[in-house]
């Protein structure tokens, strides 16, 4: 059986009883100087966004959607050996030698050989691209033996990242921000540098702070700027935060006065207030406006579900801060009602707005009370500046390193790496 890696990334895989353990993130190879690299085992990742080592030698099926496993493995954090690559990371986008032609890396193809070892046998490889951008490139692909591929062992200053980002195309930007983080760093710039501005800018709001500066310093100011002003404004005023003021000031400088001002009203909150946490763009409608008009926002894609379960009505202006703020409508309500409808008819006021100098500890307590997953911010004058969700609360409560931290999970094994 012939098997691509990288249509591997994001398989789910299942113990002999059907129980899903988590989800394939990379193959672990190790490189041979003269014969094909050797397969060792699978990085999987696992509930809570714990990367564990499944050896080869366990895998009993691979299908289409599914990698079945048997006997027990080894919870323990995965570390690679100094021996090891990884497929996926570290060998997709290379340029190599195929008879003298300078070509690139799409794929590797792994197979079980008579001795029961599985070896990377295949590689699929761009002849005649134009570029190492994020699109795959125009030109002539081809599957040749691992033995007629030349270059694997050089050290490439621009490796590219089109096929890695390939292969995660499909994954949410919270997957494709844990696979950063754990890639060498300078391939973790290039991919960041093939990113579109607003890919990378979801990706980012994923990343811990310390690998949100790291990757922003990396980037010319100009493209910087571009990807702050694509992030939500709370998440691009948080990240602001961290960055030395000179440097923080220097990006707001860069960006449209329209995109900056959002950013520069949420940076006079304190952090942790309802100000300091809110978005300053949820949903917002006049009363006026009709049912439909109201769930083809809610149905758009940009918008997470804490943010898409309900709208928020007020008189003109409706960009923040808005004119008086209505009340909300709530999602469930939008579907009981006529397409036609008014959205005025649907307000409820019955749950009053927050102040955006109320404490963390408050807003919390306010969202528990009445069961909301968002809580609209309102100033002095009654006009609506931005909504709390349940996920800038939880981003808050949580400690400054959650995303970097794995759960204390027991061994199921004592393993052999």
């Amino acid at each position: 059986m012939r098997i691509f890696v990288a249509r591997l990334a994001g398989t789910p895989v299942f113990d002999p009883a059907g129980d899903q353990l988590g989800r394939i993130r990379d193959v672990v190879v190790a490189m041979r100087p003269a014969d094909p690299p050797r397969v060792h085992g699978l990085v999987v990742e696992v509930q809570p966004r714990r990367r564990v080592f499944l050896p080869v030698t366990r895998v009993r099926g691979v299908e289409a959607d599914a990698v079945i496993f048997t006997g027990t493995i080894n919870m323990r954090r995965f570390e690679k050996h100094a021996t090891e690559s990884l497929a996926l990371g570290e060998l997709l986008d290379l340029s190599v030698e195929v008879g003298g032609e300078k070509v690139i890396v799409l794929d590797l193809a792994m197979e079980q050989v008579r001795s029961g070892e599985w070896l990377i046998t295949k590689v699929a490889v761009l002849r005649g691209a134009a570029g190492r951008g994020l699109r795959r490139r125009r030109g002539e692909t081809l599957i040749v033996d691992w033995a007629d591929v030349k270059g694997f062992g050089a050290v490439q200053d621009d490796q590219g990242a089109a096929g890695l980002l390939a292969a995660f195309e499909e994954t949410r930007p919270a997957d494709l921000a844990n696979a950063l983080r754990h890639l060498p760093d300078k391939r973790r710039a290039e991919v960041a540098s093939a990113l579109q501005d607003d890919r990378l800018a979801d990706v980012l709001e994923e990343l811990p702070e310390r690998d949100q500066i790291g990757i922003l310093g990396r980037l010319d100011a100009e493209r910087a700027s571009d990807v702050l002003a694509a992030m939500d404004p709370d998440d691009a005023a948080d990240l602001l935060q961290d960055l030395p003021p000179a440097q923080a000031q220097a990006l707001l400088s860069r960006m449209e006065p329209r995109e900056a001002a959002p950013v520069l009203r949420l940076l006079t909150y304190a952090e942790n207030t309802a100000g300091g946490m809110m978005t300053s763009v949820p949903i917002v409608l006049p009363p006026h406006a009709t049912i439909a008009e109201a769930l083809a926002q809610v149905r758009r894609q940009e918008f997470t579900p804490a943010v898409a379960a309900q709208v928020y009505v007020t008189r003109s202006p409706i960009e923040t801060p808005t004119g008086r703020y209505l009340g909300v409508a709530h999602f469930q309500r939008l579907l009981r009602d006529p397409p036609s409808a008014l959205l005025g008819t649907a307000v409820d006021n019955s749950v009053d707005p927050i102040r955006p100098d109320m404490p963390l500890r408050e807003v919390t307590s306010y969202l528990a009370f009445y069961n909301l997953v968002a809580v609209a911010v309102v100033d002095e004058l009654g006009r609506l500046l931005g909504a709390v969700t349940v996920d800038d609360v939880l981003d808050h409560l949580l400690p400054a390193d959650w995303r970097e931290r794995d759960e204390q999970t027991p061994e199921v094994d004592g393993g052999e790496r």
